[in-house]
C-alpha cells in the first residue's frame, strides 16, 4: 500500500518511498499522541540520495530522510575510500525527533497501551564512525560524536520539567550536551539447523566540559534460533545498566513489540538497568504463512527509583511483566506482515500490526 520511485540524475541515485499502509496498521493500534489538521501527518516515507563519487575520488555521499507518524530523522554521511584491511570512516551528521513514549508516556487499558506524555526529544549529534574489517564470525565498529538533546512539548517548544514538575534533563536547563564514544561488537555463527548471534554496546561520556555528561552505558543482546524438525525456536535474551550522570531519557523502557508484547511501549517499566527474555516458536503453515506462539517478560531490576524523578513510579508501572500469546506471519516478495495477539499480566489482551521489508 505505497509507491516507489528510483531516479538516476548523473552518478547520483535518488530513491523516493511513501507507503500509505502504516495508516491503516497504526489506527487499529496506536492510541491518539496528538492532533493535527494535516493528511500528510497520517502519511510515512523516505527519502535517499546516494553518490558514489562526489569529488571525483571514490567518495561516498548518502543523505537519507525518514518520516513517520510522529517521528523523523535526517541522516548525512560521507565517506572516503580506504584499503579494506583499515577501519573504514566515516563522518555523519543525524538528526531525530521523537516523541518519548518509552519513558515518559502515559499507560492505559491496564498498561495494554501508552498514550503520550507530552514530551518529545530533539537529538543532533555530529561525529567519526569507524567500521573495523569483518573476521570470519566477528566485527566492530567504533564511534565518537558529540550529541545536543533538547526536550519538546507536542508544539515544538522546548521545555525544561514534565508535567510533574520535574527536570527532563541532567544539567535542569532546556538540553544536555555530551561526547560519546560508543564501541559495538557482533559475532554471529550460523548453520543449517542453527544459528547465534550476540551483540554488546558500550557507551562512554567524555567529561570535555564539566557540564557534559559523565557516564557509562552497556546493552547486550544474545539471541539462539534453533530448528525442531519442521518448526522453528528463537530465544533472545536482553539486558543493559547505565551509571553514572543520567537523564530520564537515557533510562531502559520496556513493554511493547521488540521488548514485552501484550503492554504499551514502555507500560512495564524504565530503569537504570534491564532483563527482558523473549521465545518465540514458529510453523510454518504453508509456503507464504507460519504460525506463532509466543511468551515475553521483563523487569527493571528494581531500578527504577534510580532514574531521576522516578517516572516510572509516578506513572504506576509495575517494574515487571510477562506476556503472552500467539501469531501469524505472513512471506511474500513485496514484503514481510505481521500480526500478533498478546495479553499480559492484568489479562488486558492486545492486537498488533506490523509490515517491514518492503521489496523495492
Amino acid at each position: 500500500m505505497g509507491a516507489q520511485k528510483s531516479i538516476h540524475a548523473g552518478k547520483a541515485k535518488i530513491d523516493v518511498h511513501v507507503d500509505f499502509s502504516h495508516k491503516l496498521c497504526a489506527s487499529l493500534m496506536l492510541p491518539t499522541l496528538r492532533s493535527s489538521d494535516s493528511p500528510l501527518s497520517l502519511v510515512i516515507g523516505s527519502l535517499c540520495i546516494k553518490h558514489p563519487n562526489l569529488f571525483g575520488g571514490s567518495e561516498k555521499l548518502d543523505v537519507s530522510w525518514d518520516k513517520g507518524l510522529y517521528d523523523s530523522n535526517i541522516l548525512v554521511a560521507y565517506r572516503r575510500p580506504r584499503p579494506k584491511w583499515l577501519a573504514q570512516q566515516s563522518f555523519v551528521l543525524q538528526h531525530s525527533l521523537s516523541p518519548e513514549i518509552g519513558i515518559h508516556g502515559i499507560p492505559i487499558n491496564n498498561f495494554s497501551r501508552s498514550g503520550s506524555g507530552g514530551v518529545n526529544l530533539s537529538r543532533l549529534s555530529v561525529g567519526l564512525d569507524l567500521k573495523e574489517p569483518a573476521s570470519t564470525k566477528w566485527s566492530s565498529s567504533t564511534s565518537i560524536k558529540f550529541e545536543h538533546v533538547r526536550p519538546l512539548n507536542d508544539d515544538g517548544h522546548s521545555i525544561s520539567r514534565d508535567h510533574d514538575g520535574l527536570p527532563l534533563t541532567c544539567s535542569g536547563t532546556t538540553h544536555d550536551s555530551m561526547v560519546v564514544l560508543k564501541q559495538e561488537s557482533r559475532y554471529t555463527k550460523a548453520n543449517d539447523r542453527s544459528f547465534f548471534h550476540f551483540n554488546l554496546q558500550i557507551e562512554q561520556g567524555i567529561p570535555v566540559l564539566s557540564k557534559w555528561l559523565i557516564f557509562n552505558r552497556f546493552k547486550f543482546v544474545a539471541s539462539k534460533g534453533i530448528k525442531l524438525g519442521p518448526a522453528f525456536l528463537l530465544t533472545r535474551l536482553t539486558g543493559g545498566s547505565i551509571v553514572g550522570d543520567m537523564a530520564p531519557y537515557q533510562a531502559f523502557s520496556i513493554g511493547g513489540i521488540g521488548s514485552v508484547r501484550g503492554y504499551g511501549e514502555g507500560a512495564v517499566g524504565s530503569g537504570r538497568s534491564c532483563l527482558v527474555a523473549n521465545s518465540e516458536l514458529t510453523l510454518p503453515l504453508n509456503k507464504m504463512l507460519e504460525g506463532a506462539i509466543f511468551m515475553d517478560c521483563g523487569t527493571d531490576l528494581r531500578s527504577g527509583h534510580l532514574v531521576p524523578g522516578n517516572p516510572a513510579m509516578r506513572q504506576g508501572k509495575p517494574g515487571s511483566g510477562v506476556g503472552v500469546g500467539y501469531g501469524l506471519r505472513f512471506k511474500s516478495q513485496f514484503g514481510h506482515f505481521q500480526v500478533d495477539y498478546a495479553i499480559n499480566a492484568f489479562q488486558q489482551r492486545t492486537l498488533y500490526f506490523g509490515l517491514s521489508n518492503l521489496a523495492s
